[in-house]
């Protein structure tokens, strides 16, 4: 009987270790981004917080110099939910540091920073991948890596 508690006792020690890493390892990698629509509103109060931005990046706002730190990048990024139409509300930021690879003017983008001074200050820009794709036109060939 001794031992049958014993063995008990162990699996739920167990169980709840497992459980525990679980939780903790979803909680740290899941992080809640705002939109610029739910961004705007309460941009003041959220002075000097770190944020999680998504938007897209703004055609005509990006500006880039080389420096000792990375590139120093200034650009805006906006809702573009309706693809014809520009944004009407945008977002500044400035970012220094290594460029993605896709990043580029129109692409959808999170920024990782905090709001200050009407300007976002990234940490960390990540490009998402596009959400659809085109199609090859007849005679192109595919880029050989």
């Amino acid at each position: 009987m001794k031992r049958n508690y014993k063995f008990g006792i162990g699996a739920a020690v167990l169980v709840a270790a497992v459980g525990y890493l679980m939780w903790a390892g979803v909680d740290q990698s899941s992080a809640y981004y705002f939109t610029i629509d739910e961004f705007l509103p309460q941009r003041e109060a959220m002075a000097g917080q770190g944020i999680r931005l998504a938007g897209r990046v703004t055609p005509g706002s990006l500006s880039k110099k080389t420096s000792a730190k990375g590139t120093e990048m200034k650009f805006s990024v906006g809702d573009f939910t309706d693809e014809e139409t520009a944004p009407v509300d945008t977002v500044a930021v400035e970012y220094t540091g290594v460029v993605p690879d896709m990043f580029d003017e129109g692409r959808d983008v999170i920024i990782e920073g905090t709001y200050a001074n009407g300007v976002v200050l990234a940490k960390s820009v990540m490009t998402s991948c596009p959400s659809k794709y085109e199609p090859e036109l007849e005679g192109q060939q595919a880029a050989a890596y």
